[in-house]
């Protein structure tokens, strides 16, 4: 194993140095309370009776971890990045900005073709960060799910938030007790008319156990729908869209609880039943169908990438199991043995290909001794340069240059380096690293919170990026824990927002886009546009992202004001749906994000 650069070890030492913090000592045990809403709810209504009862467990969770000591942990973490990030320029290294409020923990986002983000998660059934925060062995009305919209347009105040809840269910699990959706730790992907598949949920009991719950979140009417149950209950499952638009689902801890994972393999919608393609297009009472291969992965949320060929790559986290899958053939086949050994949760991405669709993946992260990344190209396995130190619960996205950021991480699950539930992190990871167009990674500035297991990020049609998740940081440096705002988001501006004037994107087509065709878009600084890209939104959690994919796009003319394009060759390159559309030019800077549809029904 090499040993990080002279250069990264110094920027680690002199991040600890700036971040060290005085650790209070051990809190006092706190006392989880659960509230029954029914009496209320008949005369405020369910949902703000279940707001009263959030926010009476909040006051009395107080007195196990103080919120002193949330407010002081938290100007702490501020004053110690404000320090540190002074010494990073942001024309090379970009910088965090904005850091506020948001009602969700954000354990599963999506950002949807509206320009809006979805956050789901689950209500909180403690407060105390050194305990488990979520409903995970929950049985009955308090294992339940939340979800909320964030405008990024509207700003980041409350009213930039708007709830939108789960439809209410009722699970089989002998409480008979209806309550909103228990969908988090779901698996999840885009349809092609922009809608978000949810598959799975948690049942309750049995170290967390996996329901049959499918779902899905439109996000013209900002509503949920319900579709018929999954053959098989799936808690942690992983959900990738292939090139026909369908939905390939994989793995799971089975209704009887974890150590269950289920082999069997579903796609959505069944055959015999249109793919979403409209926005009016809404799956509802749909079915999905079992496949006749199986997907036999020991452990959870493994990484599924549907890449040019048309194959599903399935990339466990155990060395000996990384599968293909044919989709319309519906088989298996083995692809070698990876040469790192078991990986926990950390990234992996579909590596940009210029004008074609993404023919290799890099596995990084997962293993908090080995900073190695490994890449899967053409059947076989590299290693690749290393990043500065191994994380894992890292986040790593692909930027409209193509360049790659990785943010988030911790030493394991629940344990930042000072063992788990103990909110002291080690300072080291909090810094993200940039991978170039040469393959070398690079330390950069901090964030504000350490953000590890549930810990999520997206790309903006702006160019920012959305960083979010971990509840038991943010609940550990909750400005007021009374207040229902119980996570929070923090924003950073890559390098290339720091190089100068943007170049502009004026007008895209409003139809649905044709593979390997030409089509037209308006530029007032059309003569400084070098590259066009399509940037896939993400949605993610638990380091999975099945869904990012970057491309570039032929320019074949510019005239004036008018630049002609040609759409990629086919659904196998990009599958169908929403794309950001940006053009950058020469020195990086990309134009704020359009988006475009591509594919015909």
């Amino acid at each position: 194993m090499s040993r990080p650069s002279r250069s990264a070890a110094l920027s680690a030492l002199a991040l600890a140095a700036a971040l060290a913090l005085p650790t209070a000592g051990p809190p006092a045990p706190a006392r989880a309370a659960v509230h029954h809403i029914g009496d209320e709810a008949g005369v405020l209504g369910e949902e703000h009776a279940r707001t009263h009862a959030r926010l009476r467990r909040a006051a009395q969770d107080t007195t196990g971890y103080p919120q002193a000591r949330r407010t002081a942990s938290l100007a702490g973490l501020e004053e110690s990045q404000r320090r540190v990030n002074a010494g990073f320029d942001p024309a090379r290294f970009g910088r965090f900005t904005q850091f506020f409020p948001s009602p969700d923990f954000g354990v599963h986002v999506a950002l949807l073709p509206t320009g809006k983000v979805l956050l789901f998660s689950f209500e909180r059934v403690e407060s105390d960060p050194t305990k488990e925060t979520g409903p995970t062995n929950t049985v009955g009305p308090a294992n339940a799910g939340r979800a909320w919209l964030w405008n990024p347009a509207a700003g980041t105040g409350p009213r930039a938030f708007r709830n939108v809840p789960p439809p209410v269910v009722l699970m089989p699990d002998g409480t008979h007790s209806p309550r909103p959706a228990p969908f988090f730790c779901a698996g999840h992907s885009y349809l092609p008319n922009g809608m978000v598949g949810v598959f799975g949920g948690n049942l309750g009991g049995r170290g967390g156990s996996g329901a049959r719950l499918s779902f899905v979140f439109d996000p013209w009417t900002e509503k949920w729908f319900r579709n018929r149950d999954l053959a098989v209950g799936r808690w942690y499952p992983s959900v990738v869209t292939g090139a026909d638009g369908r939905q390939i689902i994989m793995s799971g801890q089975s209704e009887r609880g974890t150590g269950t994972p289920t082999p069997v393999v579903e796609r959505f919608p069944a055959l015999g039943h249109r793919v979403p393609w409209r926005p009016y297009d809404i799956p509802a009472g749909v079915p999905a169908e079992r496949l006749r291969s199986d997907a036999p992965f020991r452990n959870d949320y493994p990484h599924l990438f549907s890449l040019r060929d048309g194959m599903i790559y399935g990339l466990g986290r155990d060395a000996d199991q990384q599968w293909l899958f044919d989709p319309v053939g519906d088989v298996r086949s083995e692809l070698p043995r990876r040469p790192a050994d078991f990986r926990g949760y950390g990234s992996a991405v579909p590596l940009p290909a210029g004008f074609r669709g993404p023919d290799s993946v890099l596995v990084l992260g997962g293993d908090p001794r080995d900073p190695h990344t490994y890449r899967l190209s053409g059947g076989r396995w590299t290693t690749e340069e290393p990043r500065a130190f191994g994380r894992t619960q890292d986040d790593t996205l692909i930027l409209p240059d193509g360049t790659l950021l990785t943010v988030n991480g911790a030493l394991d699950t629940r344990d930042y380096g000072h063992g788990p539930f103990n909110p002291e992190a080690d300072p080291k990871y909090r810094q993200i690293e940039v991978r170039d167009a040469s393959g070398r990674w690079r330390t950069g500035p901090a964030q504000r919170l350490p953000r590890g297991y549930h810990s999520n990020a997206l790309v903006l049609p702006d160019g920012r990026m959305m960083v979010t998740g971990d509840e038991l940081q943010q609940i550990a440096n909750d400005p007021d824990i009374g207040d229902g705002m119980d996570g929070s988001i923090e924003l950073y501006e890559p390098a290339y927002l720091h190089r100068g004037a943007r170049p502009a994107l004026d007008r895209v087509p409003a139809g649905d886009l044709r593979y390997d065709t030409a089509f037209q878009v308006s530029s007032s600084t059309a003569e400084d546009v070098r590259r066009a890209v399509l940037l896939a939104p993400t949605t993610a959690t638990h380091s999975v992202n099945t869904s990012q994919r970057h491309l570039d796009l032929r320019i074949t003319d510019i005239q004036g004001h008018r630049i002609a394009l040609r759409t990629p060759p086919g659904a196998a390159d990009a599958p169908p749906g929403s794309y950001m559309l940006f053009l950058l030019d020469a020195r990086g800077v990309p134009s704020t994000a359009k988006w475009i549809k591509l594919g015909t029904r």
